[in-house]
């Protein structure tokens, strides 16, 4: 969805919800999180019309949100949603919460290096990570991953 569209919105906020509930993390408040979602471009993937994984970047390439619904984990989603945002920008940068182990090793296993702890970072005083992906491996991880897409 480019910048500006509001379709699947409100499906996307409902599973953001859903993983928060689940794992404490992707706390946003609701305006917080729609606005987000019509300013910046989202990533989606869509099954039998419900939002299974999402991701949302800005214009640089920075990953606001990112979520896979917890039936659809371990299915490459994520991964293939971070090789888009990879094929449209390149570098591509986040945010985690320090707390998010499984989130932290995610992005170190496909190649993200943390760049800086940044503390109470958060709304709630929680600590994050400033993680990238670019340069050496990460480039390489980017090609592939865009190349999987392209074909």
């Amino acid at each position: 969805m480019e910048p500006g569209e509001d379709a699947y919105a409100e499906e996307t906020w409902r599973l953001k919800e859903e993983i928060r509930r689940e794992g404490n993390v992707l706390k946003q408040r609701r305006g917080f999180f729609l606005s987000a979602y019509r300013r910046s471009k989202a990533y989606l993937c869509v099954a039998g019309g419900e939002v299974i994984a999402f991701a949302v970047a800005r214009r640089d390439g920075y990953i606001l949100f990112l979520g896979v619904a917890p039936d659809h984990r371990g299915e490459g989603l994520a991964k293939g949603l971070i090789g888009r945002v990879a094929d449209d920008y390149g570098t591509v940068t986040c945010h985690a919460r320090g707390s998010n182990e499984d989130a932290l090793g995610f992005y170190r296993h496909i190649g993200f290096e943390e760049v800086r702890h940044v503390t109470n970072y958060y709304e709630d005083g929680g600590d994050a990570y400033y993680l990238r992906l670019d340069g050496g491996d990460g480039a390489r991880l980017i090609e592939r991953i865009a190349d999987f897409f392209r074909r």
